[in-house]
């Protein structure tokens, strides 16, 4: 009895496994049937040449065209202040004046003793013979005007009245007032008291890597957007000066001017591009180059494969690259060769691909 139930266990064990064998089989059969390799769908455009829109872009600095910084010639007590920083003055303008009650007395005597100095000068000349002036000759007039201490009258008067005009603080230029130091009733330690920015025309300061010294030269045309800005709210100007001279981070700095309006203050940070056209140039979009062996390539499509192409890049834009084949990996490249522009970002060469539907 225990032989018979030990054969049935045996028995039933076999025909379990046995199953279990063939539902497998089955299965990984339906898994060969329904395997296919992967095929990448992707998008390709027709290699072409055209004129390329080259932009270079950068970041700069506005730097008023012209900026003065202003001191009182003297020493004294602040009188009055005029204006405040950000107010505009006109070119002669008195923005600022020191207390002026000794110079305008030392005036008042440099001018009474000139008036007197002058009647002494005539009495001089009747004295030589001369009814007037004009009939002395100029050795005369000479001697009369050293003997009468004209000429020494005249010279006081001139240096009163340049010390007054000194209390006066007058802009030399029109523009914005800016970093005014001191207020009414400071004293003056001749450090300067303000600076006069004309906002009528600005520099802009940026610069430019090495490489694309070449494509940059003077009177070429910039766009300038203060940060912040749309994109439609640029403004044109023209290079000035490139500096050809490469500074220690390998770069050359370039001044552009802009005309002034009241959005733009001195030293405000714009993003500059400057834009350069570069003829019969392979065109493609920036999503067609890729990172292979840390070098730029592209895939070419080409019977159902993705060919893999070594590239370098001449010039960018904002969505495009201006391109030739990179001739020191023998690599390739023609007008007319179908490009993948999609679908490319875990392509190898050789991969099969499948262009997608238009």
């Amino acid at each position: 009895m225990i032989h018979a139930r030990i054969f049935a266990s045996a028995l039933s064990l076999l025909l379990i496994a046995s199953g279990c064998g063939q539902r497998r089989e089955n299965q990984d059969e339906s898994a060969k049937l329904g395997y296919k390799p992967s095929v990448n769908e992707v998008e390709a455009i027709r290699l072409e040449r055209k004129s390329f829109p080259l932009q270079i872009l950068s970041n700069g600095k506005l730097e008023a065209a012209r900026k003065t910084s202003l001191s009182f010639k003297g020493s004294g007590v602040i009188r009055e202040v005029n204006f405040g920083n950000g107010d505009r003055v006109q070119e002669g303008q008195v923005i600022a004046r020191l207390d002026d009650s000794s110079e305008k007395i030392a005036l008042e005597s440099a001018s009474i003793n000139l008036r007197k100095a002058e009647l002494d000068y005539l009495d001089v000349l009747a004295g030589l013979g001369y009814s007037s002036e004009g009939q002395a000759t100029e050795e005369v007039r000479d001697l009369a005007l050293i003997r009468s201490g004209l000429a020494s009258a005249r010279n006081e008067f001139a240096k009163a009245s340049a010390a007054l005009e000194a209390t006066m603080l007058k802009a030399p230029i029109s523009g914005k007032l800016a970093n005014i130091s001191l207020r009414a009733y400071d004293s003056t330690d001749g450090k300067p008291f303000c600076t006069i920015v004309d906002d009528s025309s600005f520099d802009v300061v940026f610069s430019i890597l090495e490489s694309e010294y070449p494509l940059v030269e003077k009177g070429q045309l910039v766009r300038i957007r203060p940060f912040g800005k749309a994109e439609g709210e640029s403004r044109t100007g023209r290079i000035r000066s490139v500096n050809p001279s490469i500074d220690e981070n390998g770069q050359i700095e370039v001044r552009a001017n802009i005309s002034g309006d009241a959005s733009m203050i001195d030293g405000m940070n714009v993003k500059v591009t400057v834009d350069k056209h570069l003829d019969n140039m392979l065109v493609v979009p920036k999503s067609a180059v890729v990172i292979r062996d840390n070098m730029d390539v592209l895939f070419r499509y080409r019977d159902g494969k993705a060919e893999w192409v070594y590239v370098s890049l001449l010039g960018a834009n904002s969505d495009s690259y201006a391109l030739v084949a990179n001739e020191s990996r023998a690599a390739v490249l023609n007008e007319g060769d179908m490009v993948i522009v999609s679908g490319n970002l875990n392509l190898a060469d050789g991969s099969s691909v499948q262009l997608k539907a238009q």
